[in-house]
C-alpha cells in the first residue's frame, strides 16, 4: 500500500499524528512486540558472517534467541536457539565455527541441519521418544546477500513484502562485491518510533544537519512512499566532497536513503561502493538500541570510506540528539499529538502501517 496524505495547497486540512501515548505506555510496546516485530521481516545479518560450513552467528527478533548457520552441506539455515528437552538457550556464544551444535544443560547435541544427533539422557525405549526432536526452524530468506528472518510462518515471502525494493537494490551492481565490515551500537533514550518518524522526513535537516545539506541539492529532494517502504534522495551538489571523497568521480551520483516496514533503514551514499543499514530495536517503551552495519568491499577502509563514515554518523548523532529532546516532550501534558506537514507523507505512511497492525 501506498498512502499520499498532500492536500491541495490552497485547501489543505491538517492531520494529526499519532497520540503521544503510542511513544510513552509500556502496554504499547507489549502490542507492538506481538503484533508488528513478531509478524515482519527483520535483518538479522549478512552472508559475509558465513563464509564456511559451521560458520553461525546467534541474535535475537522479537525478544526471540535465534541462531543462524551455514550447514555442512552449503545451506544457510535458521533455528529458534532453544533445546527442544528443556528449553534451555542453546548457543551462547555471539559468532563462531562449529562442527556440531551442544547443549550446555544435559548435552544434547544437534548437526548443523538442526536434526538430532545425541541425547545421552535417552537410552533404550527413552531414545525413540526423542528421535525426532530436531531444533526448531525459523523462516529465513536471503536477498542481495542480506538475511532476514520472520517469525511468522504465514508471513508472505519476502520478495513480495516490499513492493519493487529489491529490484532497486539490484540496480546497484557493486552490492554483490560488499561485505559486513563492521558494526556499531548505542542506546536511543526515545522509543523506536521516534527515530523512524525523524528518518522519515527532512524538514528538519537544514536546522539540524548543515553538513547534509551543504553536500546534497535540497532543492531536488524527493521522498516517494511505496509499498512497505519509502525511498528518498537528491542528486549531489558538483562542487561538495564527503571529506576527501570526489563525488564527481563516484560510483553513484546522488543518496539514497530506504525505510522498510517497520524498523530497517538502508542507506547507500554517494561514494565508494557503500551500503549501510540501521535498525531500530527496543529495549523499553522509551529505550531502543540502535544497530549500524556498514557494508564495504574489505574490513580495511580507505580513507574516502573513513570519512564516509564519519560523515554519516555526525548525521546519525545530530538525529539522537533530536529525538532524545522529542521523547521528554511526548511524556509532557502539554500536547497529546502533534501535526503533518504536506511534506511528510512518509511518517504518514509509517504511522498508518503502526494504527493498522495495532488494530487502532
Amino acid at each position: 500500500m501506498a498512502y499520499n496524505k498532500v492536500e491541495n495547497a490552497t485547501n489543505r486540512t491538517f492531520e494529526r499524528t499519532m497520540t503521544y501515548d503510542l511513544y510513552t505506555d509500556p502496554k504499547v510496546l507489549d502490542k507492538e512486540m506481538d503484533l508488528i516485530f513478531s509478524k515482519s521481516w527483520q535483518l538479522v545479518g549478512h552472508v559475509s558472517q558465513l563464509e564456511k560450513p559451521g560458520s553461525f552467528f546467534t541474535t535475537e527478533v522479537a525478544k526471540e534467541p535465534i541462531i543462524v548457520i551455514r550447514g555442512q552441506d552449503e545451506v544457510i539455515r535458521a533455528f529458534y536457539n532453544v533445546c527442544p528437552h528443556r528449553a534451555t538457550k542453546l548457543e551462547k556464544s555471539e559468532a563462531g565455527k562449529k562442527k556440531i551444535l551442544q547443549c550446555g544443560y544435559h548435552g544434547w547435541t544437534f548437526k548443523l541441519d538442526g536434526k538430532l544427533n545425541k541425547a545421552p539422557n535417552f537410552r533404550g525405549e527413552d531414545a525413540a521418544c526423542v528421535q525426532d526432536a530436531c531444533l526448531r526452524p525459523v523462516r529465513m530468506e536471503i536477498l542481495e546477500s542480506l538475511i532476514f528472518v520472520n517469525l511468522d510462518d504465514q508471513a508472505k515471502p519476502l520478495s513480495e513484502s516490499y513492493g519493487d525494493f529489491f529490484e532497486r537494490l539490484s540496480k546497484f551492481p557493486f552490492l554483490g562485491k560488499l561485505k559486513r565490515t563492521h558494526q556499531k551500537t548505542r542506546i536511543i533514550q526515545a522509543n523506536w518510533k521516534a527515530f523512524i518518524d525523524n528518518y522519515l522526513e527532512c524538514d528538519h535537516c537544514h536546522v539540524a544537519h548543515p553538513s547534509f545539506v551543504a553536500a546534497l541539492d535540497m532543492d531536488d529532494y524527493q521522498i516517494i512512499t511505496c509499498e512497505n517502504y519509502s525511498i528518498q534522495g537528491t542528486i549531489v551538489k558538483p562542487d561538495k566532497n564527503y571529506g576527501s571523497v570526489d563525488l564527481n568521480q563516484a560510483e553513484m551520483q546522488g543518496g539514497s536513503f530506504y525505510w522498510l516496514w517497520p524498523n530497517l533503514m538502508v542507506t547507500i551514499y554517494p561514494g565508494p561502493g557503500n551500503m549501510a543499514t540501521i535498525q531500530m530495536l527496543p529495549i523499553d517503551h522509551e529505550n531502543t538500541l540502535a544497530v549500524y552495519t556498514y557494508y564495504f568491499r574489505d574490513e580495511n577502509l580507505t580513507q574516502e570510506e573513513k570519512d564516509l563514515v564519519a560523515f554519516a554518523e555526525q548525521v546519525r548523532q545530530e538525529d539522537v540528539e533530536l529525538v532524545e529532546l522529542e521523547q521528554i516532550g511526548f511524556r509532557s501534558r502539554a500536547f497529546k499529538k502533534g501535526v503533518y506537514s504536506s511534506s511528510e507523507k512518509a511518517i504518514v505512511q509509517f504511522h498508518e502501517m503502526v494504527l493498522e497492525a495495532l488494530n487502532e
